[in-house]
């Protein structure tokens, strides 16, 4: 098992370039599921999860090539679907939550999509549901196999009809969309997610030949068409590591640049850092986030603790909450964090209350953070990563910290953020991967 070894308190100065988004990866690779015709896609991040769902992919018969840099091609034309009976698939597609989403183009195109019970962050229940719910309003015949923890639909014709989801699950909505693509009549969900992921997986959709209106909205309808073609998709750049390097800009006192950020998908996440006092300026598609000595959280109007939440979108990310926490820590001023979505996310405080930090765990939703603006640097110490959120996070709070820290269970962090030493090693960050 791989660790990190940190020495903080270093600024860090440079640029550095968001990979592509790894929601929308997992999304948009299962998708390729939907056609027999060559789909090529770019800016795919080199992530742990998403290369084993590119192995999964493989594994089912689609034909894979990488032709260039984060850029593959992708053949769906010879698909095994016995495939989903193996005992390899049950070991290969539990060790990835998002091999969920391969079950609603396998069911639409082929009659039937088999998943394990998928594995992925240890942060609560993470309910599915809402996608096996829609594949049922659909047609679908679900069937749970206990002793196995194996899920299966079936269908010989799926066919549309309105459904209000049960929750605004982004998965759940890319899941049954891309089983409605293909399924007779029109399909309306309403209380559909309607993140830049979601958005981004319709307009491919749409240019493969579905006809699916109202992106964007939590209302979307869907006319079913019989065939999609191929089609060429570029990621967008990962917004968690945007809001990753705001923070970490500010918690290491760094001069950062980061590149190419697509600003207008970021939703609220710029202006929450800056109700942390955290300032930033956008240079073309750029944001630059300028040396700073202090920064101090905003309150409310009048006059009372701030409060940053998660919520659906155009809500904040519940991914960025471990960040917001770290960079209060150093922030004048204090902030409540109440995560709202996972029951267990915000379990990783202690290992910031030995790094010295001041936070109050109010339960296992909300924090009370008390900014200790610089007064008291954050020591090193040894720790675990528990998720890939709070493994960024943690990593950031050693950047910023006086003397030595380590980080075990990295693979944790390898999940979500590509090459993360060797970027960080370019903007001056000591980082050793051992």
């Amino acid at each position: 098992m791989s660790v990190f070894e940190i020495t903080g308190g270093k600024k860090l100065k440079g640029e550095i370039t968001p990979q592509g988004a790894k929601n929308e990866a997992l999304q948009i690779l299962c998708a390729v599921l939907l056609t027999p015709e060559k789909v090529v896609i770019s800016n795919i991040p080199d992530i742990v999860d998403v290369n084993k769902l590119i192995d999964l992919l493989r594994d089912l018969g689609v034909k894979i090539e990488k032709t260039g840099h984060e850029e593959y091609t992708f053949q769906a034309d010879d698909v095994n679907v016995d495939y989903l009976n193996s005992e390899e698939f049950r070991k290969k597609g539990g060790s990835l939550r998002g091999s969920i989403m391969i079950v609603g183009p396998l069911l639409s195109r082929f009659g039937k999509g088999y998943i394990p019970k998928p594995g992925g962050d240890k942060i609560g229940r993470r309910r599915l549901d809402t996608h096996f719910i829609g594949f049922q309003a659909l047609g679908a015949k679900f069937i749970y196999e206990e002793e196995l923890d194996f899920y299966k639909v079936e269908a010989s014709n799926l066919k549309g009809c309105y459904m209000l989801l049960d929750e605004a699950s982004v998965t759940g909505t890319a899941n049954i969309l891309m089983a409605a693509v293909l399924a007779k009549g029109i399909t309306t969900i309403y209380n559909a997610a309607c993140e830049p992921y979601v958005q981004q997986l319709c307009k491919m959709l749409n240019r493969m030949g579905a006809k699916i209106s109202g992106i964007g909205s939590n209302l979307l309808t869907i006319e079913g068409v019989e065939y999609l073609a191929g089609t060429t998709h570029r990621m967008l750049p990962d917004m968690i590591e945007v809001g990753s390097f705001i923070g970490m800009a500010a918690m290491t006192q760094s001069e950062i640049t980061i590149k190419n950020v697509n600003f207008e998908a970021l939703g609220v996440i710029p202006s929450v850092f800056q109700r942390l006092g955290i300032k930033l300026e956008l240079k073309g598609d750029d944001i630059f986030i300028p040396e700073q000595e202090t920064y101090e959280i905003d309150t409310f109007i009048d006059g009372s603790i701030l409060t940053i939440s998660d919520a659906i979108w155009p809500g904040f990310t519940p991914d960025l909450l471990s960040i917001v926490l770290v960079v209060a820590t150093q922030a004048k001023g204090t902030v409540l964090i109440h995560q709202k979505m996972f029951e267990s996310r915000l379990f990783f405080v202690d290992k910031l209350i030995d790094m010295g930090a001041q936070i109050i765990l109010c339960d296992p939703h909300r924090a009370t953070v008390i900014g200790l603006n610089r007064q008291h640097a954050l020591r090193g110490i040894s720790m675990t990563s528990p998720d890939i959120r709070a493994g960024v996070s943690l990593l950031i709070a050693a950047l910023s910290a006086n003397g030595k820290s380590t980080i075990h269970n990295i693979e944790q962090i390898d999940r979500g953020y590509q090459n993360i030493d060797i970027r960080l090693q370019k903007l001056g960050a000591e980082i050793a991967r051992k």
